[in-house]
């Protein structure tokens, strides 16, 4: 494609939120304590579970992953949107643009995984429990964790790398706090079909296949859960997949409303606070469910917090 005569872009203006200058100031305290209690929340389930041997179980292991993975992902969104929001107008190079959708994509893509696999997990517990030691061995758990983490990052390369071989030359203003596919392909000055193509075939893979799938083991979850004669034994096993139904619903539904829908129908504000959500609440979700609706994590919290207690007295 030509670009003679035009100037290449080496940095955008992210507009964010300086089209709400009265919200920028409280949105920067709401979102700082967001932020600190996902850094918080994620940390102390990632402690308790490698401190306490009774969560040294598949169910664990993957929530450990996920909670790491989640740290990540709003790392590499929340701390630059925070600087932002404290200025009049907030800036990204080219390369931190582009480093900043690889991270992005990258963990969104291991967070889909993750929850496939965790559903999968749930449904080896209820469906086959005679041979979840068998079935769900640390190898293949780690194996599974490992083949989340290569696709999640191989995927993320395809998508920045079909974006950012586009030519930016003109405006430079991204109607967005972060570096995100839409509000970049409409800045491009061409367009590349194959490309587009692909990063909708990958969204699709990844958000739409990932819920199928767990849609497809919890139909086989309930369908077990309905032949337990008994209430109580029900509402347990019930119980152990609640956090995880929570989670996925909530995730999937934002990153569909945002990656699963026509370009055309891209608005700024709609997109901005819809963004706010899956970059924020649901992060902030998964230690909060997990912590709150999760008894063997209470237990193992307070355990925690009484050895704690006791080693400060003596």
């Amino acid at each position: 494609m030509k670009r003679d005569n035009q100037s290449v872009v080496t940095e955008f203006i992210l507009i964010g939120f300086s089209s709400f200058p009265d919200l920028q100031a409280p949105l920067f305290v709401v979102c700082s304590f967001m932020y600190l209690a996902i850094l918080a929340g994620n940390i102390i389930i990632i402690a308790t579970i490698r401190r306490d041997s009774t969560l040294h179980t598949p169910m664990y292991f993957f929530l450990a992953m996920l909670s790491s993975s989640e740290t990540c992902y709003t790392f590499s969104i929340i701390p630059n949107m925070l600087v932002n929001l404290l200025r009049e107008k907030g800036t990204i190079s080219f390369i931190g643009c582009a480093v900043q959708m690889y991270v992005f994509l990258a963990f969104a893509n291991i967070n889909c995984m993750l929850l496939t696999v965790m559903g999968y997990d749930r449904y080896v517990s209820i469906c086959k429990p005679l041979h979840y030691s068998v079935l769900m061995n640390q190898r293949f758990c780690t194996k599974l964790v490992a083949f989340s983490v290569t696709t999640g990052f191989v995927f993320s390369t395809l998508e920045a790398y079909f974006i950012f071989t586009l030519p930016f030359c003109g405006p430079n203003k991204i109607h967005h706090f972060f570096c995100d596919l839409a509000p970049l392909l409409e800045l491009a000055c061409g367009r590349n079909y194959l490309g587009e193509i692909v990063i909708f075939l990958i969204c699709i893979l990844m958000v739409s296949c990932s819920f199928l799938l767990i849609l497809l083991s919890y139909i086989v979850i309930l369908n077990t859960i309905l032949k337990i004669p008994t209430t109580d034994g029900k509402r347990k096993a019930f119980s152990t997949c609640a956090s995880h139904l929570i989670v996925v619903v909530v995730h999937f539904g934002c990153a569909s409303i945002i990656y699963l829908r026509p370009q055309s129908r891209y608005t700024l504000n709609e997109d901005t606070f819809i963004s706010v959500t899956y970059t924020l609440m649901t992060p902030l979700l998964n230690p909060v469910v997990y912590s709150l609706r999760n008894k063997d994590v209470q237990i193992a919290l307070k355990k925690s917090l009484g050895r704690r207690m006791c080693s400060q007295k003596m």
